[in-house]
C-alpha cells in the first residue's frame, strides 16, 4: 500500500545557510498493509527516492539524493515515524536516453542503501544493486504494474 508519493524536502546543516539541504521524490510503501501478504515481513516499509527530473533550483542549491542520502534517510524516519530497522531504502534512477537521436541508453537502476544508525541519525551509507525477488516487487510498485 502506498503511504506517500510526493516531493520530500530535507534540511541541511550550517544554520541559516542550510548547506546540503535539498529535495527529491519519495515513494513510501507499507507492504504489511497489503491484503495479499500472508507472511509477516521483517522489513515491510520500502522507501524509494530519486532526484527530481528538471529540478529548477539554482546550481548552488542543487544537491543529489546520493550526496545527501544520510539526511534523506534521517528525514524519512523522523517525518513518518518509521523504525529504521523495518525499512528498506532504495535509490531509483529511471532509464535515460541521450545522443543526437536518443540512440544511447542508460538503463534504469535500483540500488539498496545500507546505513548504520547512531541513535536517530543515519550514517555511513553503502550501496548495492537491488536483486530479485525484491527488485521485481519494487519495480512493480514504482511503475504501478500488478
Amino acid at each position: 500500500m502506498k503511504i506517500f508519493d510526493d516531493v520530500l524536502n530535507w534540511d541541511g546543516y550550517g544554520g541559516k545557510f542550510n548547506l546540503a539541504a535539498g529535495r527529491c521524490r519519495l515513494r513510501l510503501f507499507d507492504l504489511s498493509k497489503d491484503d495479499k501478504t500472508r507472511v509477516p515481513l521483517l522489513k515491510p516499509i520500502i522507501a524509494v527516492v530519486c532526484d527530481l527530473p528538471g529540478d529548477r533550483l539554482p546550481a548552488m542549491k542543487k544537491v543529489s539524493v546520493r550526496a545527501c542520502i544520510s539526511h534523506v534517510a534521517t528525514t524519512i524516519v523522523h517525518r513518518f515515524k518509521i523504525d529504521p530497522s523495518r525499512m528498506v531504502l532504495v535509490e531509483y534512477y529511471p532509464r535515460e536516453t541521450y545522443g543526437r537521436e536518443s540512440e544511447k541508453v542508460i538503463p534504469e537502476k535500483f540500488d539498496v542503501v545500507d546505513l548504520k544508525w547512531h541513535g536517530d541519525k543515519a550514517l555511513f551509507p553503502g550501496w548495492r544493486p537491488l536483486k530479485p525477488p525484491l527488485l521485481d516487487i519494487v519495480r512493480n510498485l514504482v511503475t504501478g504494474s500488478p
